[in-house]
This record gives C-alpha cells, sequence and structure tokens, in this order.
C-alpha cells in the first residue's frame, strides 16, 4: 500500500449556520481515535492542532449569520490547505460545511502551483450552491460550491486565485436540492447523482464515471464528506439530517473505490456535532470511512459493540 503523510487539521468552525455544536467536532474525532486508525494502516500521521480564523474588519450582516467570522476562516483555511498539501494528504476535521470554501479555495491553489486540475467530490445529502444572494436562510454553510466555483455575489470573500469549474464538482447522495440550484448545477454540468439514481442503478457507477473523467484530465481530487450524506438512522450527529441517505455498506463501498483509484489528495470531514450523537456512533463511523479511504480493507475491520 502507498504510504502517506496525512496532516490532521481541526477546525472548531460553527459560523455557517446558527445552530451550534460542530466546534466539538474535531476534539470527537481525536476522541475517536482517527489519528491511530490512520497510522495503524502505516501511513505517518501528524495532528497540527486547531486552526483559528483570521480576524477580519467587516461589521455583521442583516441576513447572512456571523458573515466576518466566515469570511476570517475562509482566509485561514485557504491558506493552511496550500501551505499543508505541499507536504503531504491534509485531512480537515470540522466544523460546519462552510469550512469548504476555505479547504478547496486552497487545495485548488495548490493544483494551479503544481500543474494539475482539481475536482471535487461532494458527499451531501445538500447541494450547498446557494448564493449570499439567493441564500433564504443566511446560513453560509448552504454557499461552498457556489463560491469556489466562481458564482457572484461573494464580494466579501477572499478572491480566488482558482474557481474549480462546475463540471469539476461530483455530487453524490443528494436528497434536498433547491430547483434553482439543481438547475444552475445541471446548466453548468456538474455530475449529481440523488438517491433515486443510486435506489435504482447503484452508487459505483455514478463514481467511477467521475473518477475517469478526474483521471482522463490528469487530475487531483478533494473529497468532502458530510455526515449528513449517511443515513441518520447510522449517523444522528449532524443538524441538517435528512431521511434515506447512504447505507453504511455504500459509503464504504465509496471509500474503497476512492482508496483504489489513487486521485484523492486531501479531505474534508464535516457537520459532526457530538452534542447530538449517540456514544459516540457517529464519530466512530466517520473515522472508519477515512479509514476505508486510506487503505484498510474490509476484512481488517474491527467489531464494535456501542
Amino acid at each position: 500500500m502507498d504510504r502517506k503523510h496525512l496532516i490532521l487539521v481541526g477546525v472548531p468552525m460553527d459560523a455557517g449556520k446558527r445552530r451550534q455544536g460542530c466546534r466539538m467536532g474535531p476534539d470527537a474525532y481525536r476522541v475517536a481515535g482517527l489519528a491511530k486508525a490512520l497510522a495503524d494502516l502505516g501511513h505517518s500521521v501528524t495532528d497540527m492542532g486547531n486552526v483559528q480564523p483570521d480576524p477580519v474588519d467587516l461589521p455583521e450582516h442583516d441576513h447572512l449569520f456571523a458573515l466576518p467570522e466566515c469570511v476570517g476562516w475562509t482566509r485561514a483555511l485557504a491558506r493552511t490547505a496550500r501551505d499543508a498539501a505541499a507536504t503531504g494528504v491534509p485531512i480537515f476535521m470540522g466544523g460546519d460545511h462552510a469550512l469548504s470554501m476555505g479547504t478547496v479555495s486552497g487545495m485548488a491553489a495548490h493544483a494551479q502551483q503544481i500543474g494539475r486540475p482539481l475536482f471535487v467530490l461532494w458527499l451531501d445529502a445538500h447541494s450547498d450552491f446557494h448564493t449570499p444572494n439567493s441564500t433564504g436562510s443566511g446560513n453560509l454553510h448552504g454557499t461552498p460550491v457556489a463560491y469556489f466555483t466562481g458564482q457572484p455575489g461573494f464580494d466579501a470573500f477572499p478572491a480566488l486565485a482558482a474557481p474549480v469549474s462546475t463540471d469539476r464538482v461530483g455530487m453524490i447522495g443528494l436528497r434536498s436540492v433547491d430547483p434553482a440550484e439543481r438547475a444552475a448545477l445541471e446548466k453548468d454540468r456538474a455530475m449529481l447523482a440523488d438517491m433515486r439514481s443510486i435506489d435504482e442503478h447503484g452508487i459505483k457507477a455514478p463514481l467511477m464515471a467521475f473518477l475517469d473523467r478526474v483521471r482522463a484530465a490528469n487530475g487531483i481530487l478533494h473529497v468532502s464528506l458530510d455526515v449528513d450524506f449517511l443515513d441518520p438512522a447510522i449517523a444522528p450527529a449532524v443538524g441538517t439530517t435528512v431521511p434515506g441517505g447512504a447505507t453504511e455498506r455504500e459509503a464504504h463501498l465509496v471509500m474503497e473505490l476512492l482508496h483504489e483509484s489513487g486521485l484523492v489528495c486531501s479531505l474534508d470531514l464535516v457537520e459532526l456535532n457530538p452534542f447530538l450523537d449517540e456514544r459516540g456512533r457517529t464519530a466512530k463511523l466517520m473515522v472508519d470511512l477515512a479509514a476505508s479511504l486510506l487503505g484498510r480493507r474490509i476484512f481488517d475491520r474491527i467489531t464494535r459493540s456501542f
């Protein structure tokens, strides 16, 4: 197996939405044994601790929740991602999904530096393609894909060094998407696989087609894994539960195929709210999925009692 240098980055970000608790996510991953699970696979693992947002001189916004803090996180995480990617594979332990505004834009800057295109696999119940002008809730965790693909309305945020074109985004697990978001994504040729298509055709086909696209372009792949990609029956620790998500077996298959592809350069683990968990079961499942992505085989899995 290819041994990697894995860099764990804690992102205690709770600014992308009003319901609090995701700031505890990084420590929950640590307690659930993420570093040991990855080291046991033969990788070298460095935990660089928690990032903090840059100070930002912006007034609070009437509609957008915690706008200055989100801008500060985006600046800090873009810099952190770019720097960490130069020495290893960063794994961002979140934290709400607004953190991907910084992680993806930073990884895209890194990809530009090495002369390869960045692709993004978005494993999520939601497409997160709202802009600051279209979001009804004002929660910026619903906007990261629109930001890093260069949609208008993000004037308060850092200018993108390397926007990720929408046709380099693949989304699997969708089941809560506003009609306007879907129309815009389909127009721009994003790869969209909702749970109905997965029920009908399986989860492997759309993933393999997307990976073929990454490989053909000599690209590298950032994976953003939201807890709500999973069915809430197996992963309750998220504030945006949507019934009908991926099963544990489907999720592990995705991770195993991603490992076999050899294309993954970075990973987000987002929207874990330990306050909503049941004896740590969601954190442990996310750790197991990360281990599958980094090479753990089905025969190597431990049996747990909760």
